[in-house]
């Protein structure tokens, strides 16, 4: 039996280093519109995926993001053309930036326009069509960087269509397969024993593919919060909410997709969180602050906006702002990882885990 190369690495005493943040970083409306123009002008690949990542300076392969554990990739389809078909363990947040067209989950049908959202869940079989007469341009948003890095990212290419599943009788329990003894308390402290059984079957969410449409869902709502008057501290955001995450907050068990309004002249607070974000500018023009550097952005650039605990605020220039905030919020919940400072003057929380913080809303609308 030959020597493993396994090391025990001594941290007797060591103490913790300050984070090694990745610096904010734009991709400007120019670099995305020639590089879309470059995949246009490529021959069609076999699969049909005419796509880029677009990677942070800082990423390295395994895992290339645009944050730690976040892949932004841009999609270019070109009139009549379709992908093959694909399904992976990654989930994903699809932005349509222009042209319009169709996907097909599960054997369900989305049409789509330009800054419509829509979900993809884990492992459903899928595919885009572009049946207009105008390029489609998509970014879409994965964990794909994160599993890569954990070495489990598992795709399937072409895999045979979705049919509808018939109907299994249920057989009755077997005796044999399952302890007699369950879940239960142990001490009085709140411990449990968990059998085998229960760890390979948990309970089961359904997790559907969905969407929100830019004008029949989100722009009514959004122009709503505009009328918010200056005094307002929080933030004219709406969340692409998916009830399969339950008390995360996602619209993937994984990230947040958040559609936000900034009226002209309206300047946030300072904050910063554990959370990555990164945002998509559709409309006006503004600065962010991280870090202490200003980073001026407009329409149609993408931006790492807050690197993980980096502190960040932004502002609008003199027309109002519309952007989409992708974040991996719903994942920090689930490890307990989520701090988040609302107002630096006052002290941080673990967001799930201790109440979060309030706004002004009330008194700001008069009611």
């Amino acid at each position: 039996m030959t020597k493993n190369d396994v090391r025990f690495i001594d941290t007797c005493g060591a103490r913790s280093k300050d984070l090694n943040l990745w610096p904010a970083v734009i991709i400007t409306k120019e670099e995305i519109e020639s590089e879309a123009e470059r995949l246009a002008s490529l021959d069609r690949p076999d699969n049909g995926r005419r796509q880029s990542i677009i990677a942070h300076p800082r990423a390295e392969a395994p895992g290339l993001g645009l944050a730690p554990g976040i892949r932004v990739t841009l999609e270019v389809l070109l009139p009549g053309e379709r992908t093959e078909r694909i399904r992976h363990n990654s989930t994903q947040v699809n932005f349509c930036i222009n042209g319009s067209g169709h996907t097909i989950v599960e054997g369900k049908r989305f049409d789509f326009e330009q800054y419509d959202v829509i979900n993809f869940p884990s492992w459903h079989t899928y595919h885009h069509v572009n049946d207009t007469d105008q390029p489609q341009v998509r970014l879409t948003y994965s964990n794909a960087a994160l599993l890569e890095t954990l070495n489990v990212h598992l795709i399937e290419e072409d895999p045979p269509p979705v049919e509808a599943v018939e109907e299994i009788e249920q057989e009755p329990e077997d005796s044999k397969t399952r302890s007699p003894y369950g879940t239960f308390q142990v001490g009085d402290d709140g411990a449990w024993l968990m059998p085998y059984e229960t760890i390979v079957n948990p309970p089961t969410i359904e997790s559907k593919p969905l969407h929100w449409s830019w004008q029949e869902h989100l722009k009514i709502h959004l122009d709503k919060l505009a009328a918010l008057g200056k005094d307002y501290v929080g933030r004219r955001v709406y969340l692409c909410y998916n009830p399969r995450t339950a008390g995360t907050n996602g619209t993937t068990p994984n990230f947040f997709a958040t559609i936000c309004i900034r009226p002209a002249g309206i300047v946030d607070r300072p904050h910063r969180h554990i959370s990555a974000a990164i945002n998509y500018y559709f409309a006006g023009k503004g600065r962010s602050t991280v870090e202490g550097k200003i980073y001026e952005w407009k329409a149609g650039d993408l931006m790492l906006s807050a690197p993980g605990w980096g502190v960040h605020n932004h502002a609008s220039y003199d027309e109002p702002v519309y952007e989409l905030t992708i974040q991996d919020q719903p994942l920090h919940i689930a490890m307990e990882s989520l701090l988040w400072q609302e107002n630096l003057k006052k002290p941080l929380a673990v967001l799930g885990v201790e109440e979060g913080f309030d706004t002004n809303r009330n008194s700001a609308t008069g009611r």
